[in-house]
């Protein structure tokens, strides 16, 4: 019988791990990167494609999906799974971080968020228990808990207070999981760390959580602003507030150099929608830094993309065809970029999960920087 989760660490490396989450619906090796899938779909890819770049979990979106087509509706279709034809685990975000980005559309308060739909004005509440049973209806595998992610520039007994309620927000998301009978025996429940770059607040953050009891936990309100050194500070010290038996998730992080920093200081898993988003606007990410395709420099080399990537574009097209796709605005070059960024990224998640079994992560980081800061060219 398969595990509902089970996470395990089969190798560490100062700070950086590497292990496997067991679950029904498969393993997840880590450290993980997940494609964002935010309206059941990784954009410009088949689900065949993205697990084919080795990809072990996907994320959805609450916010997307309850509004388009509607949880409801995904429940009455099968579930997110069988709607959008992916077999493996889905972890989807509850939802809160979009509401907060609406800052003119939306209204907090103790009991949850009101705000307006970006897409047709319709009013909506979402609140904690909400957010768990769209989350139950969608079939997701790991459910994220419902928090506020304040501004990082917030006065500290602002972010404190957003934190409290967080806190208890929760409690509640933990008590509404629960309540959600099957789904709830088959799938896990991630809490989410709040306090912005502040040590004590984190520290507190983490306890709260713990009181209540997670299978996860995540690592939010980074990436938001604060830059690289500013994320990474926190990272110092946050990673190692939360239990070291659990998988600890950093929230929408990041650039190639986000993931290898925030492994070296104990992070387990990561979403982004930058490797897709960043295909589609003719950037690719390399081992000797990104490349726009749109420069005139491309126009007529025959070399792939990266001569070390092992992905289908990379055996297969040049950066010259690639530059005719993506400055004529063809679909295709679309497909293609994104097809190699995620790829990339898997194979990084890989290279680090390989380095830290063997015990050489350092060597790997250092080599990684030197080639990806010194071999950029645009």
């Amino acid at each position: 019988m398969n595990p509902r989760f089970e996470f395990s660490i089969h190798a560490t490396d100062g700070k950086a791990r590497t292990g496997v989450i067991k679950m029904r619906r498969g393993e997840i090796r880590t450290p993980a990167f997940m494609p964002v899938g935010t309206a059941a779909t990784v954009k410009a890819m088949k689900p065949q494609d993205v697990r084919a770049t080795g990809a072990d979990i996907i994320l959805g979106n609450t916010y997307h999906l309850m509004l388009r087509p509607g949880a409801e509706r995904v429940a009455r279709l099968g579930g997110l799974h069988k709607f959008m034809n992916w077999d493996r685990p889905i972890l989807t975000d509850s939802g809160g971080y979009q509401v907060m980005s609406l800052s003119d559309l939306r209204k907090i308060t103790e009991n949850g968020v009101t705000f307006a739909s970006h897409l047709d004005g319709s009013r909506h509440l979402l609140t904690p228990e909400r957010s768990m049973e769209i989350q139950r209806l969608l079939g997701s595998d790991i459910v994220m808990c419902f928090d506020e992610c304040p501004k990082i520039d917030q006065p500290r007994d602002v972010i404190a207070r957003s934190m409290e309620m967080s806190m208890r927000w929760a409690k509640r998301s933990r008590d509404g999981f629960d309540a959600g009978g099957e789904h709830a025996a088959n799938s896990a429940l991630f809490g989410i760390q709040q306090g912005a770059l502040d040590e004590g607040l984190r520290k507190a953050s983490a306890d709260a959580l713990i009181d209540i009891g997670f299978d996860g936990y995540a690592i939010g309100g980074l990436a938001v602003g604060e830059g690289q050194e500013a994320m990474f500070s926190t990272l110092e010290f946050a990673p190692g507030q939360l239990p070291a038996d659990r998988p600890r998730y950093l929230m929408g992080v990041g650039k190639p150099d986000d993931l290898v920093g925030a492994v070296e200081r104990g992070v387990d898993m990561f979403d982004c929608v930058l490797p897709s988003r960043s295909g589609r606007n003719g950037q690719a990410f390399t081992w000797n830094g990104p490349l726009n395709l749109r420069n005139a420099r491309h126009a007529e080399d025959q070399n792939p993309l990266d001569e070390r990537c092992k992905c289908p574009t990379c055996g297969t097209y040049s950066r010259a065809y690639l530059h005719h796709l993506v400055r004529s605005g063809e679909i295709l070059g679309s497909m293609l970029m994104t097809e190699h960024n995620i790829s990339f990224y898997q194979q990084l998640m890989q290279a680090m999960r390989d380095a830290i079994a063997a015990g050489t992560f350092a060597q790997f980081a250092a080599d990684f920087r030197r080639d990806y800061f010194q071999g950029r060219s645009g």
